[in-house]
């Protein structure tokens, strides 16, 4: 077996345990270091993690691969590639980077329904699992048990509509995706509802969520897989900011309680 195949084998099993997996999503080299020696057993990309780190809306196909191979390379945990709607409207050319997300590391990646487009912001169904079917047809002929995660991005692209959502996962369960995924549930009660409609692996992002949301309630209602999107990145970018406008106003209190030198240099070490 080949070490990515160990890892694909791996990232599979941590879905099928009754605990809920943590799948915290770094942006470069450095932060997936630190999480791995946090006692992450996976990582995810973060594809607006990679375009904060760039300075623009979006990042590109080719910035978000490079961004999945230098993480896959950072660690020697099982990485899932974010690779939004993967740059295509057609279902076997959005297909196509399933297989190279593959081949620049990743044992695991996302397809999502949102278009690109505000004005029609989601494919209409048919398309959309037409798109899921052919990724899961490319992600079975892969080397290694390949984890393709299907996800309905209506509620984070102001379509507040429950039962399309979970229309849409069954039929993406149906499809073949292995994880089921819908970006925006806000309560327990919306994402008990969706774990009690599907009968594939739940992944539920914490970055849109109630706060208050423990993960113990979470792995009660049956939620399978937790991840937090660019919320990290986004943490990183206010801590930068509320350092610099106090440094724009003259004073320099925010240096006081930085982790030593050394002890990052430590932590970066101990992958």
């Amino acid at each position: 077996m080949t070490d990515q195949a160990a890892k694909a084998t791996r990232f599979r099993a941590l879905h099928e345990r009754p605990e809920p997996l943590l799948l915290p999503n770094p942006w470069d080299a450095g932060t997936a270091r630190l999480l791995a020696g946090l006692g992450y057993e996976a990582l995810a990309t973060t594809s607006l993690g990679v375009a904060n780190t760039a300075g623009r809306a979006r990042a590109s196909r080719q910035e978000i691969l490079d961004n999945c191979r230098v993480i896959n390379e950072a660690t020697p945990l099982p990485v899932n590639a974010d690779l939004e709607n993967c740059f295509a409207d057609d279902p076997a050319e959005a297909a196509q980077l399933i297989e190279v997300a593959c081949e620049y590391g990743a044992v695991g990646a996302s397809i999502e329904d949102h278009t690109g487009d505000h004005r029609t912001p989601i494919y209409d169904f048919a398309l959309s699992v037409d798109r899921v079917r052919a990724a899961v047809e490319v992600a079975r002929k892969l080397p290694i048990p390949f984890v393709l995660t299907a996800r309905a991005e209506n509620h984070i692209h102001g379509v507040d509509d429950l039962d399309d959502t979970i229309r849409r996962l069954q039929a993406y369960a149906d499809a073949g995706a292995d994880v089921l995924y819908a970006p925006g549930l806000r309560t327990l009660d919306e994402m008990r509802a969706v774990v009690s409609s599907v009968s594939k692996p739940v992944n539920v992002v914490m970055g849109f969520a109630d706060p208050s949301i423990t993960l113990e309630q979470l792995g009660e209602i049956g939620v399978r897989r937790v991840s937090i999107g660019a919320a990290l990145s986004r943490l990183a970018l206010k801590s930068f900011m509320d350092g610099a406008r106090q440094m724009r106003e003259g004073a320099f209190g925010f240096v006081a309680g930085l982790p030593p030198i050394a002890e990052l240099q430590a932590d970066f070490e101990a992958r």
